[in-house]
């Protein structure tokens, strides 16, 4: 269907479900948006029933904006804003695009500007002719938030121009013929590490994951398959979460020619923001050049488009995008694609967790339509079992607690996202409740900001979180337990400190990182301890460590120096993000509907054959575990 054809069926649509006499002065169609221009904003803003029914009506996201002429003067629509919300809602910005005639108004409470059933919004729609539109400042200043934030007001106008181009390309001529599905594996298939996967089907080319394998230097993708060339063709990247095997050579994509959409939640955007450039200055600090420049990263915001757990959107003329949760890191996604006009249906889980934790509800396992199933399978060897949540929060509070009580210091070594944000969950509630002494924890590397970021989506946690966090006021991020470590000076006086405490810090299997600086200043006192919650890579320094090494060398101002460790060296399993064995088989025979295939993936050759094996033998479910470059029709 053309972009004319799309339009003129608006407003067929819009002629039938408004009132007569309401003024529509115009309709765009910006990315996968039917945007409706119109001089009676009061009319939308007291019905919201009339912008679903346009929605389903035109089976696309639909968006009113208030016509140019009608817009109010921005001070005294500032000043009326501020009459209207209340005080208790915190107002920390209010800023306006002129080009789309909407105020942005940035509150630590968004739902009180909301109101109730939408009240105090609709009030504002009513009053000041702009179509307001409401983001949550983090309670945590954050920097990347922040500076996205200013940079997309910036770009504003490149923004409508990419978002039109987005639409027209969307709505190109449907081409006839036989319409079919296919699956190449471009990385991260009996592998862990970069995570490619290609969609193609007779219309469309879609992109899911780019990330480097950080176990080989300059692990990437298969970049040059002649499926995913020239990369022009593409029509969408989708990202399921931020980690680095997923998402880290994005920028890449852009250096290279790419100029297209990419899909993911909003807190992947900005997360993956943090990791990239994060990794700019990693490759400097190495003395490495950088596949990237951070111009590239910038390329990547101005080209994200978010979408919000549930929201379905066209990002091709024959697939349809729907994110749910994953369960895995902050705004990981399970991503749904409806291929044809329901054609075929498949889902890939990303990294996932199913099981509730201390931050996010398990994986999403309902889906309308399903056909085929990517699953990952980093745990999924017939072996792969790991302590519950509730096990694991016990083990790490008994070592803490004896480590204490002698006067020892704490040493964490965490990935800056997610698993540090679940152990500072569990030891702010351990010394909340009493059963452990309260000391100070300390957060160094990433984690601080990478927190920041959480607080800025708290929609995106655990339903018992967000209960906590919005009805009881109650924010565990916010305790004053938490001490950020913001300058060398600081990190030489916690290091030699008498008092006990906490150290969280990077890199989370110290192979670099501040964790380097504690860990030498004391590794040769046997009171302190060492506690390793997350899995160390083969050749690390965390795994030497783990496997009982003692005489250690370490790098320091370019030379190596020796190091003795005496300090206790302590596991605490349980924090993974990803599904162990049992928790895999689960989400399988809890599926609704169960897929007709599953495809494996993401996991060492052995597990990936045997979680395939095992899938078939118990649920009769045709599997595949297919090596990199393999490509798998699926209709």
């Amino acid at each position: 269907m053309s972009t004319e054809r799309i339009l003129e069926e608006a407003r067929e649509q819009i002629s039938k479900i408004i009132p007569e006499g309401v003024n529509i002065s115009g309709i765009e169609y910006e990315g996968p948006l039917v945007v409706v221009y119109t001089k009676d904003m009061d009319t939308f803003a007291s019905n919201n029933d009339i912008v679903k029914q346009l929605a389903q009506g035109l089976r696309r996201r639909v968006a009113i904006r208030p016509d140019p002429s009608m817009l109010a003067d921005p001070e005294e629509v500032e000043r009326r804003i501020r009459e209207i919300i209340p005080d208790e809602a915190e107002i920390t910005d209010i800023y306006f695009d002129d080009d789309i005639g909407e105020v942005m108004i940035e509150a630590i409470s968004p739902g009180i500007v909301i109101g109730k059933h939408g009240s105090t919004l609709n009030e504002i729609k009513k009053e000041v002719g702009w179509a307001p539109k409401v983001v949550r400042a983090p309670p945590l200043p954050s920097k990347t938030v922040s500076d996205i934030r200013s940079y997309l007001r910036q770009i504003s106008d490149d923004r409508k121009v990419f978002l039109k181009k987005v639409g027209r390309r969307l709505a190109r001529q449907r081409l006839e013929g036989e319409s079919w599905l296919r699956m190449t594996a471009l990385g991260g298939f009996r592998e862990v590490g970069r995570s490619a996967t290609l969609l193609s089907t007779r219309e469309s080319k879609v992109l899911i994951d780019c990330g480097i394998d950080p176990g080989k230097d300059g692990g990437t993708p298969y970049f040059n398959a002649p499926e995913l060339m020239p990369l022009d063709t593409l029509d969408a990247v989708v990202i399921t979460h931020a980690h680095m095997d997923h998402c880290a050579l994005l920028p890449v994509l852009y250096k290279f020619g790419y100029d297209g959409p990419v899909y993911c939640t909003p807190p992947t955007r900005d997360l993956m923001s943090l990791m990239q450039l994060d990794g700019i200055k990693v490759s400097f600090g190495e003395g490495k050049k950088a596949p990237y420049e951070s111009s590239h990263v910038r390329e990547v915001v101005a080209h994200c488009i978010p979408l919000k757990y549930g929201e379905t959107t066209d990002i091709a003329p024959d697939i349809r995008l729907t994110f749910q949760n994953a369960g895995h890191i902050l705004g990981s996604a399970v991503c749904h694609f409806h291929v044809g006009d329901g054609m075929h249906n498949i889902a890939f889980t990303g990294d996932m967790k199913f099981e509730r934790t201390w931050l996010f509800n398990a994986t999403a396992n309902r889906f309308p339509r399903l056909e085929t199933l990517v699953i990952e399978s980093t745990y999924g060897g017939h072996r792969d079992f790991q302590p519950s949540r509730a096990d694991a929060v016990n083990t790490l509070n008994e070592i803490c607690d004896r480590v204490l009580k002698r006067q020892g210091k704490i040493l964490i070594p965490v990935f800056a996202v997610g698993r540090s944000q679940e152990v500072m969950l569990v030891l702010e509630e351990l010394m909340r409740t009493g059963k452990l002494p309260s000391v100070p924890i300390y957060l160094d590397g990433m984690i601080w900001e990478a927190t920041a970021i959480h607080t800025a989506y708290p929609e995106y946690l655990n339903s018992q979180l967000r209960t906590q966090i919005f009805q009881m006021g109650e924010n565990p991020f916010l305790s004053p337990l938490f001490k950020r470590v913001e300058t060398q000076d600081m990190r030489e006086r916690i290091c030699h400190d008498d008092d006990p405490c906490i150290v969280l810090s990077t890199s989370g299997m110290m192979n670099g990182g501040p964790v380097m600086e504690y860990l030498k200043s004391w590794a040769d006192n046997s009171n302190n301890c060492l506690i390793f919650v997350g899995y160390q890579a083969e050749g690390t320094l965390g795994s030497r460590i783990l496997k009982g090494q003692t005489d250690l060398q370490i790098p320091e101002r370019g030379k190596m120096i020796n190091i003795k460790m005496c300090m206790d060296i302590e596991v605490a399993e349980g924090f993974s993000g990803h599904s162990d064995r049992r928790q895999l088989m689960a989400y399988i025979a809890s599926l609704d509907p169960k897929p007709n295939k599953i495809i494996i993936g993401h996991g060492d050759e052995h597990k990936c054959s045997d979680l395939a094996s095992s899938i078939y033998k118990k649920f009769n479910i045709e599997t595949r575990a297919p090596m990199n470059l393999e490509t798998i029709r699926m209709r």
